[in-house]
């Protein structure tokens, strides 16, 4: 149940999608990023002090020359990044998957984490997934990853490859070395590879059972870092598979490990928290103890509340819960779906503007959107909309899960739309007749009972339509990587426009 600090750290540490978590320590300051797919800025970078206490202090792929996701499909783009930093200089590694440029696996550096980090330097020898950096003791910089076999028994069956990384090139070389595959019979998806030397021993963490109810934690050792690599007889160290699919927490897996700086161990990993039917969050990002057992380690159930490291809390201040789009950047929260090749939106002065384009929700393209992660089970949503529609024009708030599962709720030319689309399907739920000017526009759900609102005048709320079911956000870890997003929304749908749809603020508000 964790150190015994006397605080408490609840679970999980970074709630909504923030799955795939790696994380480094440099003194006394933590550094943690995670996976995005298809949204950018890629790859958000987090600090703390204490390892309860999160601040995003940006991103680290945050210009489209580092990231081109242009046409990406739902749960495509960027895989399980790996941070670590070596001899004053932070990478990161990971890969781009689909999309119709560059992909495969690459590594940006940075001597400040908060950035800038550099073009990506690409690795067209790294084939497959989830690649890892290590640094031995002796400077020798090492890269593993993920791979299908050439010759597989059955679909998912991988291997983890391990290759020497020169940090002048940033290109492998040597010998490529297979060190390990699946630790269960027939288990898919053995991944997440990271290699770590503790007391003089090498150890090899990875994933395994894929990414959803059979995810898992495997461990193995070795006396050198090429192997012959020994698994740990407790495998796997940690999984939640057999607790079955109403435990509040499930999915558990995908860890990196870090010693904080009192000397204790700790695992950050992704898991899922389900609820009515649903796993509308996606996969968040959790903490749980370690300890040591005969050279093994050995870690803690993943609980929605257990103590906290004992080193010094370090809070930081506390985001509002509005935004006011005073800045002409826009907060690191937002995030655009796919690469913006051009600036569609601009704030700065009280308001944020979007522009309508003809590129709209539902296909593989980069719309007038920003948006952030729904990140409570219990939350509402506000916003004011000053919009006059042309034909086939709208603009409001949207919640996304995919491409073929989201919700709309626009002001049109025909009044107030309330627009589902479900598995590529597209109904309109409701429709209010509303008069020129302002409108205000919400959403409030109470665990899968979503319900859309909207006021002519500030305060007077009206229900638009009944209650709609929020499973269509809640596919399963196996069907999407991602989780669900809201945000603003403005399109064309189709056609040229010169039109602006402005929003004065947005607040998201947690209900528990």
């Amino acid at each position: 149940m964790g150190k015994e600090g006397g605080r408490l750290v609840r679970n999980p540490i970074l709630p909504g999608m923030y799955p795939d978590p790696s994380i480094c320590r440099v003194g006394e300051d933590y550094y943690l990023v995670t996976s995005t797919f298809e949204w950018f800025p890629g790859v958000p970078i987090f600090h703390s002090r204490d390892l309860v206490n999160w601040r995003q202090i940006g991103h680290v792929l945050d210009r489209p020359s580092q990231l081109n996701l242009d046409g990406v499909r739902s749960s495509g783009g960027i895989f399980a990044p790996t941070i670590r930093y070596h001899d004053g200089v932070f990478y990161m590694i990971t890969t781009l998957v689909g999309g119709s440029g560059p992909s495969g696996n690459f590594l940006v550096t940075a001597t400040d984490p908060a950035g800038p980090w550099s073009d990506p330097h690409w690795l067209p020898d790294a084939r497959g997934i989830d690649p890892s950096l290590f640094f031995d003791d002796d400077g020798t910089a090492w890269v593993c990853g993920t791979r299908e076999k050439e010759r597989q028994s059955y679909r998912g069956e991988t291997e983890i490859w391990l290759r020497r990384l020169d940090l002048d090139t940033f290109q492998l070389y040597g010998e490529e070395l297979v060190i390990w595959e699946a630790v269960q019979r027939g288990s898919v998806w053995c991944e997440a590879p990271h290699i770590y030397k503790i007391d003089g021993r090498y150890y090899l963490v990875t994933a395994e059972g894929g990414t959803s109810t059979e995810h898992s934690v495997m461990v193995a050792r070795a006396d050198h870092v090429t192997g012959p690599y020994t698994p740990d007889p407790r495998n796997p160290i940690l999984t939640h598979r057999h607790l079955g699919l109403d435990h509040p927490i499930s999915c558990t897996g995908h860890a990196d490990l870090v010693q904080d700086h009192a000397g204790d161990w700790w695992m950050v990993l992704l898991a899922v928290r389900r609820y009515g039917g649903g796993e509308n969050l996606g996969r968040e990002t959790f903490l749980t103890s370690v300890r040591w057992e005969d050279g093994w380690p050995v870690a803690s159930p993943v609980e929605p509340v257990t103590s906290a490291p004992v080193v010094p809390a370090h809070p930081w201040p506390a985001s509002p819960a509005c935004d006011h789009f005073d800045s002409v950047r826009l907060s690191p929260v937002w995030n655009h779906l796919r690469t913006p090749r051009e600036r569609y939106w601009s704030a700065g002065d009280g308001r944020l503007r979007l522009r309508l384009r003809p590129e709209r929700l539902g296909e593989p393209v980069n719309p007038s959107l920003i948006a952030r992660r729904q990140q409570h089970m219990d939350f509402a949503v506000h916003t004011a909309l000053d919009f006059q529609p042309g034909p086939g024009e709208c603009a409001g708030l949207v919640l996304v899960r995919s491409d073929d599962n989201h919700v709309l709720l626009v002001r049109t030319e025909h009044g107030l739309e309330l627009i589902r689309r479900e598995a590529g399907e597209t109904t309109r739920l409701a429709h209010a007749e509303v008069p020129p000017g302002r409108v205000h526009l919400g959403v409030e759900a109470h665990g899968q009972a979503y319900q859309a609102r909207y006021a002519v005048e500030p305060g007077e709320w009206r229900d638009l339509g009944g209650p709609f079911d929020g499973r269509l956000f809640g596919l399963s870890a196996a069907e999407s990587f991602t989780g669900t997003y809201i945000g603003l929304y403005a399109s064309s749908n189709g056609r040229p426009s010169d039109n602006v749809a402005e929003f004065p603020w947005f607040e998201y508000l947690p209900l528990s």
